[in-house]
């Protein structure tokens, strides 16, 4: 038996779904990412209440899901979530899928923090969201950053050893919004809009890093945060703020609280990780079949 490659990914939602998308474009296994995203996508309608379960006991259903003598088949587990009121969940836990033409295995391994595991060197690959990666490692500097190509490059090395391989495309912006009271519309509203001002600027608390680095430090001269109310809805908080920065697809909700959408700052996208003091040539292998531009959206990264 070869090599097992172990692989930390999300364990639900759409960065999971991502990463379970491009693993079936590059290594023909649609079925078993079918399986794993339709499974958790049907525990989110239960987790939400818009669809009755089958089967009320919620380890009955991990049961019946997992099959835990077969390691090319998913297994799930129960998550907690901390937040109140939130029930139990299922979510991925792992499978083992065999590469062809290698003698190598990868083993998807679910984990709530996969950036942070690679950076504890549990892995030596991984997937995440490249806003945990502004939020914990880049360096803030006074121009902005706004591409996923140029996050290598604000990484300290001393810092981490992990870095940047590949964006998957699944582009959420983090986007400027305002209300016309402070942008009337008579100039664009972008970071030169920014530049100018000095006020209010509502962000979710997590993201003040983010937005620091996305923005630049220079443009947020004269600007103060703040922060929604808990269990303020976003958008609402910003169209009473004035001005603020939200991720948004459509920019519908903004439009329901009467919010103009600015500029695009910087994509929130589930990205590929490496931890360069980890590699070996069975990882780079696998690193290779995972990377490249199969997406018409895809942004590789430089270096």
């Amino acid at each position: 038996m070869g090599e097992t490659i172990p692989i930390a990914v999300p364990r639900k939602g759409r960065p999971l779904e991502s990463v379970l998308d491009r693993i079936a474009r590059r290594l023909n296994v649609t079925d078993l990412a079918d399986e794993i995203a339709s499974t958790l996508r049907h525990e989110k309608a239960l987790t939400k209440g818009s669809v009755e379960p089958d089967e009320e006991n919620i380890y009955h259903r991990l049961a019946e899901y997992s099959t835990t003598d077969d390691p090319t088949k998913p297994e799930y587990t129960v998550l907690r979530d901390d937040r109140a009121g939130k029930p139990r969940r299922i979510v991925f836990d792992s499978v083992t899928i065999p590469l062809e033409g290698v003698d190598t295995d990868i083993q998807l391994v679910g984990r709530e923090e996969p950036f942070r595991a690679l950076r504890t060197h549990e892995f030596a690959m991984g997937f995440d969201s490249a806003d945990l990666v502004l939020e914990e490692v880049v360096e803030l500097r006074s121009e902005p950053l706004d591409r996923i190509a140029d996050v290598n490059a604000r990484i300290n090395p001393t810092d981490t050893d992990v870095r940047v391989v590949t964006g998957l495309g699944d582009t959420v912006y983090h986007t400027l919004m305002a209300t016309p009271e402070v942008a009337p519309g008579t100039e664009p509203l972008d970071r030169a809009f920014l530049e100018s001002y000095e006020g209010p600027l509502c962000i979710e608390p997590r993201y003040e890093r983010l937005v620091q680095a996305v923005l630049g430090t220079q443009t947020l001269d004269g600007v103060e945060f703040r922060y929604p109310e808990d269990g303020r809805e976003e958008e609402a908080a910003i169209a009473e703020t004035g001005l603020g920065v939200y991720l948004t697809v459509t920019g519908s909700t903004a439009r329901d609280h009467g919010l103009l959408l600015g500029e695009q700052l910087f994509p929130s996208e589930t990205v590929l990780l490496e931890n360069e003091s980890e590699l070996s040539e069975t990882v780079a292998t696998v690193r290779s079949l995972l990377d490249g531009d199969d997406l018409e959206t895809q942004l590789t990264v430089d270096g």
